[in-house]
Formats: structure tokens, sequence, C-alpha cells
């Protein structure tokens, strides 16, 4: 198997984790590194991105993207893992209550907020996942965690349940989204089926079946290049002396841009060489890419 460098446009199956997939890529592709950027529920369809051989040290940049999901909350119940895996916890009557009053509802929760995740998650807490603490029996409290959530909008109302498009941060929990939709509507709420439509650049029109990509023999035509996770970055062009030098850690010599924060260097062949750093207008080397990586 030559060397891969790239992403996979996964549309995720339905009941299966993404260390699911990661598995089944790595051994039906023979790839040894391979990684995932994003973790979706089993019971959560859609974009994953799966990141593949040197691609996998970019994972931070393809996970860190705006997210859209279409998601359906169930009014009127909620469960202990906020969807609807876990045991029933609260029924409510809703027959009182209009679409209107759940969009009103939705207001409060867009732009900057601060979001309690939920005890079934893999975030840790005293060396612990959330869920491993949670299947024992304990509850603790969890500190809010900033994200963005920069549109809603109800595209089917069905009570007891509805459709809604969510534009989010990365981190942000739809599973927390529905639990505290329903808390401010005061009948209570759980997701009842979600599917990430959008990560960056990743959509899911652009995405492909797992299945299907197992099956093809010519499997990496489907592969997306670095640029699908570094758009967002400033480009360097470094010259044949600074390829090398960036290529042994050293500083590049060149009069490049200056620009605060990273950017993705090219080499004088045109492929990826390096994630760089300003450190005082200078480049630096921030992570570096071997020619057969």
């Amino acid at each position: 198997m030559p060397d891969v460098f790239g992403f996979l446009n996964i549309d995720k199956p339905l009941g299966i984790t993404s260390h699911d997939v990661v598995h089944k890529v790595r051994r039906g592709l023979g790839i040894k590194k391979v990684g995932h950027a994003g973790t979706l529920d089993p019971l959560a369809t859609g974009v994953l991105i799966v990141c593949l051989g040197g691609a996998t040290r970019l994972s931070e940049y393809a996970m860190n993207s705006t997210k859209r999901y279409r998601a359906r909350v169930h009014l009127g119940i909620t469960t202990t893992t906020y969807d609807a895996e876990g045991e029933v916890t609260a029924e409510r009557p809703i027959d009182h209550f209009s679409q209107n009053d759940v969009e009103n509802a939705l207001q409060p929760f867009l732009g900057n907020i601060e979001q309690i995740p939920p005890m079934y998650s893999a975030i840790k807490q005293g060396g612990r996942k959330l869920y491993d603490l949670a299947r024992s029996g304990e509850t603790v409290e969890r500190a809010p965690r900033p994200v963005r959530i920069e549109a809603l909008e109800i595209v089917d109302w069905s009570p007891p349940q509805f459709s809604l498009d969510v534009t989010c941060s990365a981190g942000t929990y739809i599973r927390s989204l529905a639990f505290d939709v329903g808390e401010v509507i005061g009948v209570g709420a759980h997701l009842a089926g979600l599917v990430r439509t959008a990560s960056g650049a990743f959509t899911l029109e652009n995405s492909i079946n797992l299945e299907t990509l197992l099956a093809d023999p010519d499997w990496q035509r489907h592969l997306l290049p670095a640029d699908y996770a570094l758009a967002s970055l400033p480009r360097l062009d470094l010259d044949a002396v600074d390829s090398n030098h960036i290529l042994h850690g050293r500083v590049p010599q060149g009069d490049y841009p200056a620009a605060d924060g990273l950017a993705r260097a090219y080499d004088f062949q045109g492929r990826l060489a390096a994630i760089l750093q300003s450190d005082n207008g200078i480049w630096r080397p921030h992570k570096v890419f071997l020619p057969n990586e």
C-alpha cells in the first residue's frame, strides 16, 4: 500500500461508533494510520471526517471547524442520556404548545452561550470519563463550556417532534441543546435523531457511503487533500532553499507576508510541507510533514 495523505468524507452509518468506522477503514483499506476528526454518537449519522496517514496530524484543524446538523427533537419526554438511547426519566403533555412557542424559546440559545455537557459524554473529570461515572450511578457537577450557535431553524413541525437545522461551533452538544430547550419550554425534550450535514468544507452531499468506499478498488479517488481542513489558514509558498530548511525544522529565510497565528507552507513542488506559527513576526515550524507522509 503506497503512502496516503488526506481525508475521507464518510457518511457514518446508524448504530456504530466513530471508532468502529476507523477500524473498518483501517482493516478494509489496509492502512495503519487512521483517525477521525469529530466524534458522532452511534445514533447519529452524517459527515465523519476520517484522516489517513500523515493527515492524522491535521485532525485538530478539521475538528475545530463550524458544524451543521439536522436534529430531530422529541418534546415532552426526558431521558438519562438526553437522547433516545437512555431511560425515560419524565413524561409531560405538550398539547398546549405551538411551533411559535418553541421558536421563541430557541432565541436565547443563539450567539455565544455557556453549555453544560451531558453526563453521558466522553469529557473527563477527575481523570474519568463522564459516561463511566454515569454508568456507575454517579452524577457530578459539570462546568459550563463556551460554545457558539450561529443559526437555529425549525424545518419540520410534527408534534411531539420537530426537525431543527443547527449551525454551531465545534464542541457543541446537540443532545444538551435539545434538553435545554425542553427545560426552557417546561415540558422536557430529548434528541430523537441527528444527522451532521456539514463539518467545515466537508458536506453530506459530497460524502461517501462507508460500504461503497470499502468495496471500491479505486477508493483513493475519494481521498481529499489537506486544503479541505486548512483552507482558512494563509498560504506561504517556499522556494527550494526554504523547503529544505523547513524539512529540517529550521526557520525559513525568505521574505514572506507577516501574519499572526498559523499558516500552511508548501514546498517548491507544491506539496504541503508544514504548518508554520508566527513568533514575533518570524515564521517557525509548528508541524513538519515529510515528503513521503
